[in-house]
């Protein structure tokens, strides 16, 4: 019976720490999805900045 307890603590301790874990990835997918979206926009507004730039120098 005793064994029985232990294999159910562990069992649902793991569970515990796979759905936080989980958890933590979906936040980091998230996180680094809007860094992505950042980093693409500020691409684009510095290339029109050179682009303007050069445009200027001709």
């Amino acid at each position: 019976m005793r064994a029985l307890l232990w294999v159910v603590g562990v069992v649902a301790g793991v569970l515990i720490l796979l759905g936080l874990l989980l958890e933590a990835v979906r936040w980091l997918i998230i996180i680094g999805l809007i860094a992505l979206v950042i980093v693409i926009i500020l691409g684009v507004i510095k290339g029109r900045q050179a682009m303007s730039h050069q445009a200027r120098r001709r």
